[in-house]
């Protein structure tokens, strides 16, 4: 009976952490940078890149979902978008992906956790979704600062609102990292 309740607890628990995945989010800069001397931003050239998969690809909601949410984080940095005649002091360059992905998982029956003979590993398929943010010096053409968010799209293609959520949330944890010194 509490092996019975033991697994239960356990599927439960990867159940609803699985359903929870969080973001991996990160980012790039030169410590040494001054952000002072920069003020002004505007989009580069359209990336070449494909997204790799067809409901990105030149996917107006997920273009004007990416792009809205990374200039309100630009915003929010104090960072004004360049007028049309004005040449900026950044340009932004985005890149999105999706791609499959595996997790195993290794049961240790070396420390207790294997509650069966058969504690082999656990293999799950996954979309995975990742995107780039660049932000490069508009008069150098040198990256000064680069940050990316990466989770699981399950769920998330095909249902506007969630991708919508999921864009907002990868952009907001994604630009947390970046601390211009004013």
């Amino acid at each position: 009976m509490r092996r019975q309740l033991l697994r239960v607890t356990l599927v439960a628990t990867t159940l609803l952490l699985a359903g929870c995945a969080t973001l991996q989010v990160s980012s790039h800069t030169d410590r040494g940078l001054v952000w002072s001397k920069y003020k002004t931003f505007d989009w580069g050239p359209a990336d070449a890149l494909p997204a790799g998969d067809p409901r990105l690809d030149k996917d107006p909601f997920f273009q004007d979902h990416v792009a809205g949410a990374i200039e309100r984080a630009m915003a929010g940095h104090g960072f004004a978008l360049s007028a049309v005649t004005e040449r900026p002091d950044v340009v932004i360059h985005y890149h999105a992906n999706v791609a499959e992905r595996l997790d195993v998982d290794q049961i240790d029956r070396g420390y207790g956790r294997c509650i069966s003979d058969d504690c082999g590993p656990r293999v799950s398929r996954h979309e995975a979704g990742t995107l780039v943010v660049d932000i490069v010096d508009a008069e150098t053409n040198v990256l000064i600062w680069r940050g990316w968010a990466q989770g699981s799209l399950d769920g998330v293609l095909g249902n506007r609102d969630r991708l919508g959520r999921r864009i907002e949330d990868s952009v907001t944890q994604m630009f947390e990292t970046l601390r211009p010194v004013r």
